[in-house]
């Protein structure tokens, strides 16, 4: 394929590229008076992108020798990623307005943050994966101490840092182990050395490997820095964490896995099956103390990427779309309870997130109260909420091969997560009312709950048919 033809399938993330630094010259050059513009036209941009990645050049394919994939695989988890990135643009300018002027640098990391995810989610080689990854994550160390003269931005920026850089070191390191002992770092070719046999230093890489994208998606036991960045960094900045990159990480762990070590997938199987059961009762387990919110929903968010990876241990097309539609629901859950959490503002205007501000909520704000408890029953999964929909395919995919104890486990598991989402409901309906929130000034914000939370309802089930053959052609797409 010559190069013309390579460029014109990373058309999405060529958009992005000149666009953000189009975006950046102007900011520059005008200053944060241009803020709004960038911001708007920031997610125009993704908006573009999106359609780029679901209509690529010639029908998708292979560029650049293998190194870059234009897929429906690709396009499905591009879709995700570029909606969830310009939610977390469009909410920002309200929060930022009361708790420091936001920076017209704000929705341009976000946008070279995607162009980072972009490239993980179609990467072909494990070398296009780390450059993909490290842009992801360079953008969003900015992002997470993007309010400087807060200590807990500042402090969740450094540990974000530390941490990342600690797992990238141990991605690095396992690429290089896969390398040195296949000859290759193409995925094709890492599939056919693995399907030879796995030799010893070929496991100690695979299990480098897993490692590392086990800390992108904050799966246990790489979970630890989640809870402090959720909690320290600004409410949008966490909502985009907590969605865009959690579905590109997701998405390159299945790639890698399917893609490249397909051959080994009883190794790396048991090493999915210990995250899948550690992330679901941890996340289940630790989120019940807790009384801020924020770090109550980074729980929630290792709760569901352990029950996501059930999924991916079934190591089969129906598991792999059972994954994308987990994330896909997942998306929409995560951003509207992000969104409740936003409308959390004292009378002064100042933002809350103390559970215990939620008292009463129903008879203070009962639309928001509604919306926030639909989002918190469609994250324990209970029906009829179209939450209990994507956990019921993973559990269906594990039990498709044979896994039923795993599956039994998974369900008790869900029980306990359970918990701390009804506890949530219980403060908002029975509870005796704390002071009311201030009233809502945003048209925006009320708009995109409002959708999330009719997606999350029982209307949801009515675009099963669609997602599900979507899912299932992207899953197909691997194998």
């Amino acid at each position: 394929m010559s190069n013309t033809a390579s460029l014109l399938l990373t058309l999405p993330e060529l958009i992005l590229s000149v666009g953000s630094l189009a975006l950046l010259m102007v900011a520059a050059f005008v200053g944060d008076s241009a803020t709004r513009a960038v911001t708007w036209a920031s997610a125009a941009l993704l908006g573009v992108a999106a359609l780029a990645a679901l209509f690529p050049a010639n029908g998708g394919g292979l560029a650049f020798d293998g190194l870059y994939h234009a897929d429906a695989f690709s396009a499905f988890a591009k879709l995700l990623i570029y909606i969830a990135a310009a939610v977390s643009v469009v909410v920002a300018p309200r929060f930022f307005e009361r708790a420091a002027p936001l920076r017209a640098e704000y929705p341009i990391l976000i946008l070279l943050s995607s162009i980072g995810m972009g490239m993980m989610v179609s990467a072909g080689d494990m070398l296009t994966l780390y450059v993909g990854l490290e842009l992801q994550s360079l953008a969003a160390y900015v992002l997470a101490s993007f309010m400087r003269r807060d200590s807990r931005s500042a402090e969740a920026g450094l540990k974000y840092f530390v941490l990342g850089a600690l797992a990238s070191g141990i991605l690095l390191y396992g690429i290089s182990l896969v390398y040195g002992f296949t000859g290759t770092t193409l995925f094709s070719g890492v599939a056919r050395a693995f399907g030879d046999g796995l030799s010893t230093g070929e496991l100690f890489g695979l299990v480098f490997v897993m490692a590392g994208l086990a800390f992108k998606i904050s799966a246990v036991p790489f979970h630890m820095w989640t809870p402090d960045v959720y909690e320290g960094a600004p409410t949008p900045v966490t909502a985009f964490f907590a969605s865009a990159p959690k579905v590109a990480a997701m998405a390159l762990l299945v790639r890698v896995a399917v893609e490249a070590m397909g051959p080994a997938s009883s190794a790396w199987q048991q090493i999915v099956i210990f995250s899948a059961l550690a992330s679901t009762i941890l996340g289940g387990v630790a989120a019940i103390g807790q009384t801020n919110i924020k770090r109550l929903l980074a729980y929630s968010s290792i709760n569901n990427v352990g029950f996501a990876l059930f999924g991916l241990v079934a190591g089969t097309a129906e598991g792999v779309a059972a994954v994308m539609t987990y994330m896909a629901v997942y998306v929409a859950m995560t951003l509207g309870s992000f969104l409740c959490v936003l409308q959390m503002r004292n009378a002064a205007g100042e933002p809350i997130e103390t559970i215990e501000s939620l008292s009463g909520l129903s008879r203070t704000r009962p639309a928001l109260a509604a919306a926030f408890a639909m989002f918190m029953f469609s994250l324990a999964g209970i029906p009829p909420l179209f939450g209990f929909w994507p956990k019921f395919l993973v559990f269906d995919a594990v039990v498709g091969v044979g896994l039923w104890p795993l599956a039994m486990v998974g369900i008790a598991t869900s029980v306990i997560g359970a918990f701390y989402y009804l506890k949530i409901v219980k403060t908002m309906y029975f509870d005796e009312p704390a002071p009311a929130y201030a009233p809502v000034t945003s048209y925006t914000e009320g708009t995109l709950i409002a959708v999330s939370a009719l997606f999350v309802s029982p209307l949801g089930y009515l675009a099963i048919p669609a997602l599900g053959a979507a899912s299932l052609a992207a899953a197909r797409s691997l194998f």
